[in-house]
This record gives structure tokens, sequence and C-alpha cells, in this order.
């Protein structure tokens, strides 16, 4: 329950937070939903509750639309005190000075020592540097719909790409059905890549020069796989449209039976879809027998420009202590970033089985983005989606798609380099 986090710390601290009256604190969330916001919420009341007198002021910015306009926001003087920041933008805004560096502030927190590994390699993925302290991981797996597959006559969820080439082709006989719900709109990236990973049979982005590998026959052929489950008739027409909620939606609605999604889908499926109704596997392998599911994370930053930063810093302990942190995660399906965390009975669920055993097997290759880029987050929240979007309607082919990117993360990697 979140009332378990007025804990002893917090209390602790209330003395402190009578210096602080009629502060206002900004924090911008950017990965944004309902159920999400009220989690927020719930957890920054207690906040103010240890710390009398500090107000935290709360922006939601739709995701669809967050990278433009937080960086309206930004390149206006409007930055919040802490923000949400998604592994894709931590680059970006690392690297320009506008964040605050976490280090200080780390090395004397109660909990850093029971942080797991992969939370502070994340969190220092720019120069070393701890700029976000992560909340928890997303890692993508396959969303299944036992009652579409039944009826299809599909015995298993796909182990291979031909095995879910074959369910695609029998699922979407189906009348008003589609197999894959395909993520055409913002956030789509990853498909894309999992996808083409798997045919290439490796994850590597680039050469030891910084040339970009988008443009070789392997990413080709899988970026030419999802066109055609587009074109196929595979995935919903208007699918190359979808973001996050669109997806979601079309997997729990039975308007298309395979999902590949992070634990957070699991908040409105399990509202609408029974344990016996559905299942999550493993990502589908490849001809080497290997799959590279994506790996991404989000966190909370601190702005340098913030005029409150021991307070600020607070506000991102309460958020990120285990009472928290853990609250967080099970509310917005994260996989949360405490060692405690493994021991919680909600994580023991069988739904949560197929994220395990892809973390398991060895050949299983989570994949992380090049988010070290400065020029990754538009790559990710506008040129990728653009140009998709061009592939499948058939505007541009496969090829010139792959060119495309890797003309871009080329550019952008040997100007990394050269530095």
């Amino acid at each position: 329950m979140l009332k378990t986090l007025l804990t002893a710390t917090l209390l602790s601290t209330c003395l402190a937070g009578a210096s602080h009256a009629n502060t206002v604190l900004k924090l911008t969330e950017v990965i944004t939903s309902p159920e999400r916001t009220q989690t927020l919420q719930e957890i920054v009341k207690t906040f103010e509750a240890a710390h009398p007198g500090t107000t935290v002021e709360i922006t939601s910015l739709p995701w669809g639309e967050a990278f433009e306009k937080f960086a309206t926001m930004v390149s206006a003087g409007e930055t919040p005190d802490v923000v949400e920041m998604p592994d894709t933008w931590l680059a970006l805004y690392a690297r320009n000075g506008a964040l605050e560096n976490l280090e200080p502030y780390l090395k004397d927190w109660q909990y850093t020592a029971g942080l797991n590994d992969r939370a502070l390699q994340f969190g220092r993925a720019v120069d070393n540097t701890a700029y976000m302290l992560p909340y928890g991981f997303y890692l993508r797996a396959m969303f299944y719909n036992k009652t579409l597959f039944k009826e299809a006559g599909v015995e298993a969820p796909p182990a291979t790409l031909d095995e879910f080439t074959a369910a695609a082709e029998k699922i979407s006989k189906i009348p008003g059905k589609s197999a894959y719900c395909l993520r055409g709109g913002p956030g789509g990236l990853n498909g894309w890549v999992m996808f083409g990973a798997i045919a290439n049979g490796d994850n590597t982005f680039f050469k030891a020069d910084g040339t970009s590998t988008f443009a070789e026959p392997g990413w080709v052929e899988g970026l030419s796989y999802v066109v055609d489950l587009y074109k196929k008739g595979y995935a919903p027409k208007d699918s190359i449209n979808w973001g996050f909620n669109e997806i979601v939606a079309g997997f729990y609605s039975g308007t298309c039976a395979m999902l590949d999604q992070d634990p957070d889908a699991l908040i409105s499926i399990d509202e609408h879809l029974s344990p016996e109704e559905y299942g999550v596997a493993p990502m589908p392998k490849g001809a080497n027998g290997k799959t590279f599911p994506t790996i991404g994370y989000a966190g909370w930053s601190m702005f340098a420009a913030s005029e409150n930063k021991d307070l600020a810093w607070k506000l991102i302990e309460t958020l990120e202590a285990p009472e928290g942190n853990i609250a967080w995660n099970k509310r917005t399906g994260a996989l949360p970033v405490h060692k405690a965390a493994e021991q919680d009975p909600f994580y023991a669920q069988p739904k949560f089985k197929g994220w395990f055993d892809e973390l398991s097997d060895p050949n299983v290759v989570p994949t992380t983005m090049p988010t070290d880029l400065e020029e990754f987050a538009f790559f990710k929240d506008s040129l990728v989606i653009k140009s998709s979007q061009e592939a499948l309607l058939g505007s541009i082919t496969p090829d010139e798609l792959a060119k495309t990117w890797a003309d871009y993360l080329t550019a952008a990697k040997q100007k990394q380099l050269a530095k």
C-alpha cells in the first residue's frame, strides 16, 4: 500500500521540511497514463506530508507529444526541478549541461548499495556519470491471446520467426482479426529493431569506425519483414498510427492476437482479460537460435537550474526508495531497480514468467538502444516515425528506409567519436 511510504526515513525529515515553507517544486511526467499519474500523485502526497510547506506541482505531458512539448518548455527556460527521464532522452539533456550530477547524492544515500547492477549501469550511461536514477526496466516479450490461438488452430506461442509467420497467416484468416498489434506510430522503433536484429542474427548497431549497420542485408531483411506483415494484412490497417495505448487496447479487445510489449502493458490487459485468456512468452528466435528483445529504462533526473536541489533530491529519494519504487512499478509495470523486489510475491506470479525466462536464457540477448547519442531522441521520436510510416505505405522501400536510418546514425556516431 502506498500509505507505507510514510516510513521512518521520511518522517525524520519533517523538521527539515519546515524550513522550506511555501516552496514549490516542479515535477514533469512524460510517460503519461491515467494510472501512472494517479500513482505519482499518491506518492507525492507522502512527500508533501513529510515536508510541510512544500508543494509539488506536477505537469503531465502526453507521451505521443512529450518530446516536442518538453523540448519547447526547456528552450523557453521553463525547466522543472525533477523530470521523468526516458533513456532515449538522457544524452540529449545530460550532454548540454541541463541535468544535475547525482553522484554526490548517491554516495550518501542509504539505498544505493541495494540497487541492482543494471540500475547504476544505465543511470551512468552518459560519461559514466549518474545524470538519472532509473526507476525501472522495460524488457519486451510476446503477449498472445489464447482464445484466438485456439480458434485459429495455433497450438503454442511462436518460438521462432518462422512459427510467428505461420501463426500470423492462420490468425489473420479469422474474419475481423489480425495477428500482430503493430506499433506504427510513437514509440514504434523497438519493434523494428527487434525484428531487424532477429533476421540479422546480431544486434550490433555500429562498426568500429562509427558506420551504422542498418543498411546491411540482414537488417534490411528484418525491416522488410515488418513491412510485409502490414502489407499482407497481418496487422490492422490503422495500426500505422498506433502508439502504446492503441496497441494495448488492440490486444485486450481481441483485434489482434500478438503484442510485443513490456510489463507495463499488464496494467490495462489485466483489467480486461483473465489469466486464462492470455499468456506471455519470450520473443521468437531467428535462424541462428537467438532473439534480441529490447530493454529500456526510465528514471528521475534533476535539472541543474533547480533553485531547490537538496529538496529536489529528497523528492527523488521518496520516488526511488524501496517503498515508493516498488509501489510505483507495481502500478506502472516496469521491473523495479531494488534487489529487495526480487523477494516480493507480486513478481512471482505466472504472468511474469515470460520475462524471467528471457533473462535466464543465454540465447536471449537484451538489446539496449544507442541512447548515448545526443541525436538519438530526435531519431526515435521523429525521424523513425515519419520514415517507417512511409515504408509501410509503400512510399519508400525497406532499403531506402534502412539507408535513411543508417545515414543519420552514422553521422551522429562519427560526430561522437570525433569528440
